[in-house]
């Protein structure tokens, strides 16, 4: 099928995709033009970043939507996202929107992917507000290797979508707003586009600055202002997603109070940052991170939670979507955690025995000993267990790679794989 697919022209791939993305907004009927829909974009964050925006918008009395990679919500119902992508099939994309729309959402919170808008996912979905969260060279792979042809793929969100007329949310007419991270040296790359308003945030640059940020295992705060803003969600990182949808309350007119509210009352993101407590004398995370970027917001996160004298122990595997990625991380894994097991992950047609043997030479070059602070274990399961069994009072442990994700990619399909639902099993029976 590969073979095949490699002798369609490339144009024919775009037509081809572009046809589809178009039958399918038709197909139930363009449900996005009668909601607010708010893109988020860039290389990490995105799902917590559309999780804080929707919960703001909860908070506010708007009846929200939201479609990332973790979890789908229609006002207070959420499911998980169980296809392993960001941006499914665009006829799941419309379908679930056309169930927002039936069920009276008003507006939606959604991922934008560089790969999902090039193959059109986006068409039939008229963005109000776009956001930019950061970038950095991963994902090259489907896009020729090429970080510039990576950074124009999701500059389709700022150039093509808010193109349209203000849309009307009960009785208020909705400003199209770029809201972007000043903090990237990449934002005004993405500022150019025609907005009625564009807003920047961040630490050391933007309208709204965050400043006096701590955090701990109970949650996060920092200050905008002179304004307290509580989180409780663990991790600095998390004060970048948070800081749009402080602002997208701002654009959407709802109270202070209230936006505070939503960002406060948010305390599971699933698979990000996520803290499993069933009463064990150490803190375990499970967390998506599965590129050098956000593997390293996470290990500095966790500097910052353990307990004094504390080690990291950290669990990464085999990046199948992400294979320029490979060898950068576990690099950075060899050099920052105190104990790594590397494992399975998505080895998708690869052979995940030899990945995992050449990955743990790669952290030996970085001084990792065998059987001493390294681990080999291909059974993920059991590299788990391995990894909880490290761990006594004061360290933390960082389940990385998977996050929320429902399956694992193999050369003979999907396998079912629940790995917060595994981990809460392996820490409760550690407890016994």
């Amino acid at each position: 099928m590969k073979n095949i697919k490699s002798l369609i022209p490339e144009f024919v791939k775009r037509l081809y995709h572009c046809v589809r993305a178009w039958v399918a907004a038709a197909q139930y009927g363009f449900p996005a033009r009668g909601m607010i829909v708010v893109g988020v974009t860039g290389t990490k964050g995105k799902t917590s970043t559309a999780n804080y925006i929707w919960s703001v918008l909860h908070a506010g009395g708007i009846h929200a939507g939201l479609i990332s990679s973790a979890n789908f919500r229609i006002g207070d119902i959420e499911t998980p996202n169980p296809y392993h992508m960001t941006m499914p099939d665009p006829f799941l994309i419309q379908k679930k929107m056309r169930e927002m729309r039936t069920a009276g959402v008003t507006a939606v919170a959604m991922e934008m992917t560089s790969e999902g808008m090039k193959q059109y996912r986006h068409i039939g979905i008229p963005v109000d507000i776009a956001i930019f969260t950061n970038l950095s060279p991963e994902h090259l792979g489907s896009h020729g290797g090429s970080f510039e042809t990576y950074k124009k793929a999701k500059n389709v969100l700022f150039k093509k979508s808010l193109q349209h007329a203000n849309k009307v949310l009960e009785g208020r007419t909705i400003p199209r707003v770029i809201i972007a991270n000043a903090d990237s040296e990449h934002a005004s790359y993405y500022l150019q586009s025609p907005a009625d308003q564009k807003i920047t945030y961040g630490f050391d640059a933007g309208d709204v600055i965050a400043n006096n940020p701590v955090s701990n295992a109970l949650g996060t705060t920092f200050t905008v202002k002179g304004k307290t803003v509580r989180l409780s969600i663990p991790g600095i990182f998390n004060i970048y997603n948070a800081l749009p949808a402080f602002i997208m309350g701002r654009v959407f007119g709802i109270p202070e109070e209230k936006v505070l509210e939503g960002l406060a009352s948010l305390k599971v993101i699933p698979g990000r940052m996520e803290l499993i407590d069933e009463g064990q004398e150490f803190l375990v995370v499970v967390d998506y991170a599965h590129e050098p970027a956000s593997l390293g917001a996470l290990l500095a996160a966790a500097e910052s939670l353990r307990g004094e004298g504390g080690r990291t122990i950290l669990l990464t595997g085999v990046i199948g979507g992400g294979r320029e990625s490979r060898v950068p991380l576990v690099r950075l894994a060899a050099k920052k955690a105190d104990y790594l097991i590397i494992t399975n992950e998505d080895p998708y047609d690869e052979d995940p025995a030899m990945l995992v043997e050449t990955l743990s030479k790669v952290a030996e070059e970085e001084g990792k000993k065998p059987d001493s602070n390294l681990f080999s274990i291909l059974d993920r399961r059991a590299a788990i267990q391995k990894a909880l069994s490290l761990a006594g009072p004061s360290d933390i442990v960082l389940i990385s790679g998977k996050g929320a994700e429902m399956t694992m990619i193999t050369k003979d399909g999907a396998v079912p794989w629940n790995e917060r639902a595994i981990v809460r099993e392996l820490v409760r029976n550690i407890n016994k």
